[in-house]
């Protein structure tokens, strides 16, 4: 009876292992969310370096005059001296388009469910058990022949 209790640390085990491994908290999912982390990271510094140079543009914008000009000359305005030809259908000169950023979604973690693993680990104790027991038959005719 003792050698069938093998069955059931064999189910315990598997369950053990699978979980630590593909479980929700195991080694697969927590990997899995370092590199979600890492992305969001990368992301973040990207967002920081072109809130930076936005930063600067607005501040050349509100302090330095000569750039306003430049900026508003792009967008088709003119100073109370200057005269222009307007060129219908070429549109506006687009060449300080900004690029704000993009946002990236994270990924939910790929795991197998607690109820997989049970069902997996149920099923090998009870092959585990089968196999003992048809082995024991299997010895008792052996015997008796």
């Amino acid at each position: 009876m003792a050698k069938y209790l093998f069955s059931l640390w064999a189910g315990v085990l598997i369950y053990a292992s699978l979980f630590l491994i593909t479980g929700a908290k195991g080694f697969s999912t927590h990997r899995q969310l370092e590199n979600e982390k890492k992305k969001q990271e990368a992301n973040i510094e990207s967002l920081k370096l072109i809130n930076q140079e936005l930063e600067e543009t607005m501040n050349s914008l509100l302090y330095d005059k000569d750039t306003l000009a430049v900026y508003a000359r792009e967008q088709g305005y003119a100073s109370s001296r200057e005269r222009f030809v307007r060129i219908v259908g070429l549109g506006v000169n687009q060449k300080n388009i900004t690029y704000p950023g993009k946002t990236i979604a994270t990924a939910e973690p790929q795991y197998t469910p607690e109820k997989t693993i049970m069902m997996i680990a149920f099923c090998a104790g009870v092959s585990v058990f089968i196999c003992m027991v048809v082995f024991d038959i299997l010895k008792l005719f052996r015997d008796n022949t």
